[in-house]
């Protein structure tokens, strides 16, 4: 299984003629992270994890593609009928022949003025951890974990404590939309690589495709 980045959060999964696509948002390519792709994931309702107008204008060209969604985001895809579905925390689906299983349930706090919306992290076939906006670890083994590095939910010390907790070998930086990423990437090489190293994480930037 391969696992390319499409800017900020967004993530394609490849395996043979397998594609499916979590959190295609306005920061990221959008129309070449969804090119072919049979599923889309969807983590929660905010523009940088979800471009509606073009999840929307990708699946009424594609009748086969299928979105899951937390309820909310499927609300507003409603048009698309059978083509999207609801998902929650607790579930096991299988999406483009991917079997995900989800966790979390609601966005990291930002601010107790600032209503948290629902939130659900994706692991893919038991190897690979989306957690969209949350520091939700989950109870189960983690081999790829998708790091979100930069975030105005979270500090640097609560993104190390969640890749130190959640222990998976592999980790990529994701949600770095919001800075310039090769100086920010840079800084997080220089600080994240020795000390979760001493956890037997290792922790790379992407440079292509990577495995899973």
């Amino acid at each position: 299984m391969e696992l390319t980045k499409f800017g900020h959060s967004c993530v394609r999964f490849d395996d043979g003629d397998r594609a499916m696509v979590i959190d295609p948002g306005v920061f990221s390519d959008v129309a070449a992270a969804l090119d072919g792709a049979q599923a889309v994931l969807v983590t929660h309702e905010h523009r940088d994890h979800a471009d509606a107008d073009k999840l929307l204008a990708a699946a009424e060209a594609d009748p086969r593609l299928r979105v899951w969604a937390p309820a909310p985001v499927a609300e507003a895809l409603g048009a698309l009928g059978e083509q999207v579905v609801a998902v929650g925390a607790g579930e096991s689906f299988e999406a483009a022949g991917f079997a995900v299983r989800t966790f979390g349930g609601q966005h990291a706090l930002i601010h107790p003025l600032i209503p948290i919306v629902a939130n659900v992290g994706y692991l893919v076939e038991d190897a690979a951890y989306h957690p969209g906006d949350s520091l939700v670890v989950p109870p189960v083994d983690v081999s790829t974990l998708l790091l979100p590095s930069m975030a105005p939910w979270a500090r640097v010390g609560d993104l190390i404590d969640f890749a130190i907790a959640v222990r998976a070998p592999k980790a990529y930086p994701i949600h770095d939309a919001l800075v310039q990423a090769d100086l920010y990437g840079g800084i997080l090489q220089g600080s994240l690589v020795p000390l979760l190293a001493r956890y037997d994480v290792e922790f790379a930037n992407w440079a292509g495709a990577v495995s899973a």
